[in-house]
């Protein structure tokens, strides 16, 4: 028997289709909402600090009630490298730039989640490194030519080509990687159930 957390309906405060099929693959009912905010941040913030702090940023602009039996969910993936944070790139340019950075590097993804029932929040993160092969700009540019990199963090997707290739080993969750850690996700609605 499921836990009773799996009862909740999520409201997945999110346009990421990964984030979806990762909820509704473990189990959960899963609404897709959309929330309309500027993913901006103080350049002050570091590496977990920017996703906690935008994960918190996009929950919260959710304004109508969440019922009893509803959650609210809310994340946010970046990639740090070497003190500087890989958001989503703006153009293919800018996508090559990030690959090219993180071939035969390793670098941190965070993911925060910000979960809001109808009596309270909790707001929490998990990281991931992932250690990069060198990557020729050839395999960079086929990526970029059959694959869309605007929409992911750090410019590529673990579950593609580029993961595929590229990727030599991972510490830490990988479905972190692909922008939500599920695992992680469950044992705090345990804690936060409880």
């Amino acid at each position: 028997m499921l836990p009773p957390f799996f009862k909740y309906k999520i409201l997945l405060a999110s346009q990421s289709p990964r984030r979806q099929m990762l909820l509704s693959h473990s189990g959960f009912e899963t609404e897709l909402i959309k929330i309309d905010v500027e993913e901006n941040f103080d350049t002050e913030l570091k590496a977990h600090e920017i996703p906690m702090y935008l994960a918190q940023k996009k929950n919260l602009a959710y304004a109508p009630i969440v019922l009893e039996n509803e959650l609210l969910v809310a994340a946010d993936t970046v990639v740090w490298l070497a003190d500087e944070v890989l958001n989503k790139p703006l153009d293919m340019a800018e996508a090559k730039r990030m690959l090219q950075k993180i071939s035969g590097k390793m670098h941190t993804v965070y993911t925060a989640v910000c979960v809001r029932s109808y009596q309270k929040s909790h707001l929490f993160y998990d990281e991931s490194h992932v250690y990069f092969n060198i990557i020729s700009d050839e395999m960079i540019d086929y990526y970029l030519a059959h694959y869309q990199p605007l929409d992911k963090a750090g410019a590529y997707g673990i579950q593609e080509f580029i993961g595929y290739v590229g990727i030599q080993k991972i510490e830490g969750c990988y479905y972190n990687v692909m922008g939500f850690p599920v695992s992680k996700f469950i044992q705090e609605l345990a804690v936060f159930n409880g």
